[in-house]
């Protein structure tokens, strides 16, 4: 089974999340970072691109063989799912259309949902804007594995298990950590998924929802895209709880990696996050940060020190502790 983890607790605080001091600190010596603010009106076509180039693959794989189609799933199809994944990310911050256009948003984030396979924009977006807004919180922030998990996956054996489940525990924790009754925009983000999975059966075939969906499933699990998952927040370097990454996958996840500066400015796109480390440098460049999201996946499983426990938490207000 491996080495056992060297931890057998969350890392527990008594402080706020760092980032909205930060935010003010920042913004009094760099009020110019304000003008950063805003949507990213070339987002849509480069989304809409990725989804359209989605729908015309499906014609390409409806005809391999399974291996070949799974193979394809992981290395282009899964890759691209992950990375509308991420668009939606974007969308969940109104940065598609703007603060003023909110409709536009969620229409587009179930247009950019549709290769996924699963309805998930509007659901994300409920419970990304919360784990902004109480990170850390043991119950609200479904970002966090639940004890189960740290208890159960603390080998390296298990760590590398989870790894590979981690689009399942992604999926399932919200619903059993912070369960919420579904809104009427998420019964119709499923109409809308549903009757898109049902076209592509009965006009192409089960092979192309295939496709779709294993690619979504294979690049959140042991893929080097999913490496932002366990680089974001769990904490290889003791106090710190939000990571950067400033490698070249950043080209193809809307910049995700800049995620101590998304956090400090959750209003900011993701194609002027690097502007962002530009200006306020001396905020950024001191903190840990990580180089290879492979290299963070290989450390989680390989180093007893990391792990699901390697998390911070914070009480939830008004609970016992």
């Amino acid at each position: 089974m491996g080495q056992k983890v060297s931890r057998n607790d969350f890392e527990w605080v008594y402080t706020e999340e760092p980032h909205a001091s930060r935010r003010k600190i920042i913004l009094e010596k760099y009020p110019q970072i304000k003008k950063l603010f805003g949507h990213d009106p070339n987002f849509k076509w480069v989304a809409g691109a990725m989804v359209l180039t989605q729908i015309l693959a499906l014609f390409i794989v409806k005809d391999l063989s399974w291996p070949w189609l799974l193979a394809l799933a992981y290395c282009f199809g899964g890759i691209l799912n992950h990375s509308l994944m991420l668009a939606v990310h974007e969308i969940s911050h109104n940065l598609a259309f703007g603060h003023s256009r909110p409709m536009h948003n969620r229409i587009f984030g179930f247009f950019c949902n549709l290769p996924i396979g699963l309805p998930m924009s509007i659901s994300f977006k409920k419970y990304h804007l919360e784990h902004h807004r109480y990170q850390g919180d043991e119950v609200i922030d479904t970002d966090i594995p639940t004890l189960l998990e740290a208890r159960l996956f603390d080998t390296t054996f298990g760590k590398f298990v989870w790894v590979c489940l981690q689009p399942f525990f992604y999926i399932f924790r919200p619903l059993v950590v912070n369960p919420k009754p579904p809104t009427r925009l998420e019964i119709v983000n499923t109409i809308i998924q549903l009757t898109f999975n049902a076209a592509v059966v009965y006009f192409i075939g089960w092979k192309a929802m295939a496709y779709l969906l294993l690619g979504s499933i294979l690049a959140m699990g042991l893929h080097p895209v999913a490496g932002h998952f366990i680089s974001e927040h769990y904490m290889f370097a003791k106090g710190f709880e939000t990571y950067s990454y400033y490698g070249p996958l950043n080209w193809i996840t809307f910049n995700v990696g800049y995620h101590n500066e998304h956090h400090d400015f959750p209003s900011v796109p993701g194609s002027r996050l690097p502007e962002v480390k530009r200006i306020a440098k001396e905020f950024y460049e001191t903190m840990p940060q990580h180089t290879s999201w492979t290299r963070v996946l290989y450390d989680f499983v390989m180093d007893p020190a990391v792990g699901p426990y390697a998390r911070v938490k914070r009480r939830q207000r008004g609970l016992a502790s």
